[in-house]
């Protein structure tokens, strides 16, 4: 299961967020820096409304979602890269991680210490994406002393070491890993280095719940600096979602509906990662159950079978294929076949988002 990590400086919401996201989650959320030590994680369903549907439309007794896993990491400070505050711990905990959840705090409030004395969200998101890059050079620095001694021998160690410089000249101008264009052989070769800037990234911005459903000047800034790192950009808040693990279905709805919003930004979080890790959803779906399964985009049939089950990819035949808005429209998957919407795809097939499969397979 692939990890999202949460991070951001002391007291922007991050374990508010995360017990939200994770409802049963037992991480502390109090005002004070270094409440979260070891890194809390939590499993959550990836919000879908036609699993629903399709559970309806088969008539199924169960529904599974599909699930990521989300860690909860202490906050950051300046100078996290030379150990400052916990920072070499957290630094470990967040190269761990397939993608960044980076929070930062977009709300005014006297009653909650902010580690710099105001909020700066721009000013925030710069000593983190500055501490990642100090530790990606120091990493960087590192494997390049290694390297020198192979440089006249190896092609190998020549290419690594020209991908490394490129990365590192970025990195020393204040940039990322993640910008910097690389080949698939030279991605193949950094990645042991696990460089923290080179991770996929999402910005959650956290608002007041008055500010939920138009943003703020705050917010703003963050959209513009995730535009300019090709980054993207989720407005949440906290404290609403940890208001709406306390209510009812229909309370829930109230209480949104009153601050003009059809959700707490959670949702959207959630699926946003997931795309962001490269991930896309099929389904299968039938009497039994009606499920949603993970695969990374360009999957072939073969390997989104492979999903279910080794042995389905070993000895895949074919896939009865269907797009879900397709089979929905026809209301069942026998009117399906009947109208001939039911394709039968083989081993080239990539599998797309949305569809729902039935494999076909030699055991």
């Amino acid at each position: 299961m692939l990890k999202a990590g949460i991070v951001g400086l002391p007291n922007v919401g991050k374990s508010t967020l995360f017990n939200a996201l994770v409802a049963n989650a037992q991480a502390q959320a109090a005002n004070f820096p270094f409440c979260t030590i070891e890194p809390n994680v939590g499993t959550v369903s990836v919000p879908d409304a036609r699993l629903e549907q399709l559970t309806d439309l088969s008539k199924s007794a169960e529904t599974i979602a599909t699930r990521m896993e989300f860690v909860d990491i202490a906050g950051l400070v300046k100078g996290a890269s030379q150990g400052e505050g916990l920072g070499n711990k957290f630094l470990a905990n967040i190269r761990e991680v397939d993608a960044i959840v980076h929070v930062v705090r977009c709300f005014e409030d006297d009653d909650v210490i902010h580690v710099s004395g105001s909020v700066g969200p721009i000013r925030d998101a710069e000593v983190i994406n500055l501490e990642l890059g100090l530790a990606d050079l120091a990493q960087i620095e590192k494997r390049r002393e290694r390297l020198k001694k192979q440089i006249r021998t190896s092609k190998e160690a020549q290419a690594e070491d020209a991908a490394l410089e490129r990365i590192q000249v970025v990195l020393e101008a204040g940039g990322a890993a993640r910008n910097v264009e690389l080949s698939d052989e030279e991605a193949l070769m950094i990645k042991p280095l696990g460089l923290l800037s080179a991770k996929p990234i999402i910005y959650a911005t956290n608002v007041s719940e008055d500010e939920l459903a138009a943003g703020n000047a705050f917010c703003e800034d963050v959209v513009a600096l995730s535009a300019k790192e090709g980054a993207e950009t989720v407005r949440i808040s906290a404290q609403v979602e940890a208001e709406l693990v306390e209510l009812g279905e229909e309370e829930r709805k109230d209480y949104l509906d009153g601050l003009g919003v059809n959700e707490g930004g959670l949702k959207s979080l959630i699926r946003a990662t997931y795309r962001l890790l490269g991930l896309r959803t099929y389904f299968t779906t039938g009497e039994k159950e009606t499920r949603a399964w993970t695969f990374r985009a360009g999957m072939t049939a073969p390997q989104a079978a492979g999903v279910i089950h080794t042995d389905f990819e070993r000895g895949f035949i074919r896939a009865q294929t269907i797009g879900c808005e397709k089979l929905l429209e026809a209301g069942s998957l026998a009117e399906a076949r009947n109208k001939g919407w039911l394709r039968s795809e083989g081993k080239d097939y990539e599998v797309k988002e949305g569809d729902v499969m039935e494999f076909l397979f030699n055991v």
